[in-house]
């Protein structure tokens, strides 16, 4: 039998980072329900974080799982979620889904000037979910 196994909307067949990309969806959807102003943030997902200078001190728990890039002139505020390090760092689909959650919600108390907790009362509870 030749072809793939699944047809293509069915999860399977989804690629682990289309997976991920649909778990930082899923907490920006969250997100915007409580706070619409984040209809005018860019989400962007990156595979690793790059390395500058001032960060030649990264070591395996230093690595950043996400970070902020402000607003400029026309260019809207961004959030990234850097995606082989959220995985390297959880299990399961849960744990994973849960970790990107907090890192998203950082990111966008980075950006709103706010607490995590303001952003998200739930923050860093792994049984957050909705």
């Amino acid at each position: 039998m030749r072809g793939p196994v699944a047809p293509p909307q069915v999860p399977l067949s989804a690629s682990r980072a289309e997976v991920f990309a649909d778990l930082v969806q899923d907490s920006v959807e969250r997100l915007e329900r409580r706070w619409p102003q984040l209809a005018e943030v860019d989400f962007l997902i990156l595979e690793v974080p790059r390395l500058t200078a001032e960060d030649e001190a990264w070591g395996a728990d230093t690595v950043p799982l996400g970070g902020t890039i402000p607003a400029r002139d026309d260019t809207p505020a961004r959030v990234v979620v850097y995606r082989r390090p959220v995985e390297i760092r959880t299990k399961g689909r849960d744990e994973r889904a849960a970790l990107v959650h907090d890192v998203v919600v950082e990111q966008v108390a980075e950006v709103l000037g706010i607490t995590p907790e303001t952003v998200d009362p739930r923050y860093g509870d792994a049984d957050g979910e909705e």
